[in-house]
């Protein structure tokens, strides 16, 4: 099979899947693909280069949002194809927003999800802000998810039952509450917290629109000011 630059950077991404992103060198990279690393130049100017082009391939399989459609629904989407996507790839949390030359797949994601934003009414700033927030949520819980022992039905309760019995002194109550009544119960799947907060996250994001939800407490007045006072700032 000729060498491509495609199949350079599909290779990259097989090995750093499998030995983590420290293990991608030039050298390692010809050794997967059964050629000399000279080889690889005539494809990809450097290192570099391949990062960028494995950022874009990672943004390239996280579904869009459609705009136009609920906002809601397209965000939530968007946001458990992430988690999924950064499940398979682990590696891939740390580069995400790293680079500077960023790929199409990259820039057409971006544009999609602050597209949403602004269809559903949020101003400028505030789709700024969402967005910040949203990805600072769905990588920090990709980041929680790929380090804890567990993974999957079930198995948070294998690895709590041998702790929990550290809890039997006495000096750790609330633990032992949380092992017993929650975590060690059937059923229970430490995926579905990330679901839970992101409701949570959307709710908080709804006050901000113009027509949002009144009832929510001081919450939004104090998006409002902000916004206020930021475009005062502007102004002067």
């Amino acid at each position: 099979m000729p060498l491509t630059r495609e199949r350079v950077l599909r290779a990259a991404v097989d090995l750093a899947d499998e030995s983590g992103i420290t293990a991608l060198t030039m050298r390692s990279l010809a050794r997967a693909l059964g050629v000399k690393p000279m080889s690889l130049y005539h494809h990809v100017a450097n290192k570099e280069e391949i990062l960028d082009g494995l950022v874009d391939l990672v943004f390239a399989e996280i579904e869009l949002p459609v705009p136009g459609r609920d906002w809601r629904a397209e965000l939530t989407r968007r946001a458990v194809s992430a988690r999924s996507v950064l499940r398979r790839h682990p590696w891939a949390v740390a580069l995400m927003e790293s680079r500077t030359s960023p790929g199409a797949a990259t820039l057409r994601h971006h544009d999609a999800i602050l597209g949403v934003l602004r269809g559903a009414g949020f101003s400028v700033p505030m789709a700024a802000h969402a967005y910040a927030l949203l990805d600072a949520y769905v990588y920090g819980a990709a980041v929680q998810a790929n380090s804890l022992p567990f993974d999957g039905p079930g198995s948070a309760a294998e690895v709590a039952g041998p702790i929990a019995a550290l809890f039997e002194s006495g000096e750790y109550p609330h633990l032992l509450e949380l092992a017993t009544q929650h975590v060690m119960r059937p059923g229970y799947d430490f995926a579905g917290e990330f679901g839970f907060g992101l409701e949570l996250l959307l709710d908080a994001l709804s006050r901000a629109l113009p027509d949002g939800p009144s009832d929510f407490g001081p919450g939004r007045p104090k998006i409002a000011h902000t916004e206020r006072r930021a475009g005062e700032r502007n102004e002067a």
